[in-house]
């Protein structure tokens, strides 16, 4: 095991809950409060979700394609990444 100096540095590591659905909801008020799902590259699965959306009982890493009847039944709001956002 190797270890590096880091000498008058100061790192910080941040981890924000639900993230990308987070980002969508403060860029599009409209989405306050309601259930915000966000999905992986080519949309395949589910890669974050608001805390209403889990509230759902919607997994984390589930298949798109496997729930996105369920989405629309209960309007979930449903977005590509956004990486850049």
């Amino acid at each position: 095991m190797s270890s590096t100096s880091c000498k008058g540095q100061l790192w910080g590591l941040v981890d924000c809950n639900s993230f990308y659905a987070s980002c969508e909801q403060v860029f599009r008020p409209d989405l306050k409060g309601k259930p915000v799902v966000v999905l992986s590259n080519n949309d395949g699965c589910i890669i974050a979700r608001s805390a209403e959306a889990k509230k759902l009982g919607i997994p984390m890493g589930e298949a798109y394609f496997k729930v996105q009847g369920f989405l629309k039944a209960k309007n979930v709001a449903v977005f590509s990444s956004n990486f850049a956002l």
